[in-house]
């Protein structure tokens, strides 16, 4: 099966989805990776300076390079202003999302919205289906999670560092969407 690549931009109803470039450091630095509070949950340090942005940014470009899908950032569509990230991470015939917000940008559906604009890029490009790890203390991102169409799959112990949190293997929750189609019946003979 020939998996087509991710779309470089996407438009919701108040989103703009896109690839970073390397003139974002320093408002992704400044509006959420170097948040610690934003950052807690996630599998990557948060940021000490703009290096560590300029490293995602360099990161971004070699996942979008080799797999044709990779990080987007999320802006706001009326105003331009940066509210967070997402992106799909290809594994075989699925991808792997998540998304993070600034603090300010929390509780206003933008999660959600983001998510399902990422569901229906992953189904466009061919993709068997979608995973997603949470901590299972992340009441919220379970919440935007389920109200997406995720289901949970298996809760994984002591399986990922969450270095924000600790330097011990965290236990996760797995959710997964699939997209897999039904088998078509073969032909009679």
């Amino acid at each position: 099966m020939s998996l087509r690549p991710a779309p470089v931009a996407i438009e919701t109803e108040r989103l703009l989805l896109r690839q970073p470039s390397a003139s974002d450091a320093p408002e992704i630095f400044s509006r959420y990776a170097s948040d610690a509070d934003v950052t807690r949950y996630l599998s990557f340090r948060r940021h000490q300076s703009l290096g560590d942005t300029h490293l995602f940014i360099d990161f971004s470009r070699m996942e979008w390079a080799a797999s044709g899908c990779g990080p987007y950032l999320v802006r706001a569509r009326d105003s331009g202003v940066l509210l967070g990230g997402t992106g799909l991470s290809l594994q075989g015939t699925e991808a792997e999302t998540g998304y993070v917000f600034a603090r300010d940008a929390w509780g206003q559906g933008y999660a959600t919205e983001s998510l399902v604009a990422i569901v229906d890029a992953g189904r466009a490009m061919g993709l068997d289906g979608l995973i997603a790890r949470c901590h299972p203390d992340h009441r919220a991102s379970i919440h935007v999670l389920e109200k997406c169409g995720f289901i949970l799959e298996r809760r994984s112990k002591a399986s990922l560092v969450l270095p924000n949190l600790s330097s011990d293997k965290q236990d996760v929750l797995v959710y997964a969407i699939s997209f897999a189609r039904r088998a078509q019946p073969s032909p009679r003979g």
